[in-house]
């Protein structure tokens, strides 16, 4: 039912209850995470874990990818501090770096014995066709989430696009998409925000 779903959105959010907890939901997270890492993020801290909305989740993803480093180690590092400090910052990023560091290092000698062959190597064509999948489906259960954007859905689709182009067709180099087109949009979305007071009815 439509009401149930919005009372389920408006639920007020859980948050980690220690460090411990942080450094093994994250570790939980980073276990499930192969190829598809934004879907199971996405799934963990929105819908299971319930420690951010979508919309929160679309803006530190946002800020993760422009921060150097991979996306959901700096994503770990955001949410970690916001809740504990420095302290819960690094219980985040040890669950997120210890146990695959492990997994990795005993595949990785694992492959060098079989890299060569054709099973391997079907096997790896195939998890990349799901990792893209699972990225893809993500990507459309978020879009929802673009609807409280200030920009609106119809500007954030045609940025989406020109991004696409850009990249698959133009061959930018990603720095220049982000300083062309992520500038720009930067631009426009703080000109809508300064604008919004005025814009909004005064209380009665």
């Amino acid at each position: 039912m439509p009401g149930s779903a919005a009372c389920a959105d408006e639920a007020p959010l859980a948050v980690p209850h220690s460090l411990s907890d942080l450094f093994w939901s994250f570790t939980r997270l980073a276990l499930q995470g192969f190829g598809g890492v934004l879907a199971v993020v996405q799934r963990e801290m929105v819908e299971k874990k319930r420690w951010m909305t979508r919309e929160q989740f679309v803006e530190d993803w946002a800020v993760a990818q422009v921060m150097p480093g991979p996306n959901v180690v700096n994503l770990s590092l955001m949410i970690g501090g916001r809740h504990f400090g420095l302290p819960g910052a690094l219980a985040a990023l040890a669950g997120m770096l210890v146990a695959p560091l492990v997994v990795v290092l005993l595949l990785a000698a694992l492959y060098g014995q079989f890299a060569n062959t054709a099973s391997a190597q079907g096997a790896l064509r195939g998890m990349g066709a799901v990792a893209a999948g699972l990225i893809t489906a993500t990507g459309i259960k978020l879009v929802v989430a673009l609807g409280k954007n200030p920009m609106g859905l119809r500007t954030c689709a045609a940025l989406a696009v020109v991004t696409f182009l850009a990249i698959a067709l133009l061959r930018w180099k990603l720095v220049w998409v982000l300083l062309c087109v992520g500038g720009a949009a930067c631009l426009w979305a703080y000109r809508l925000l300064g604008l919004r007071p005025a814009l909004d009815p005064p209380n009665p």
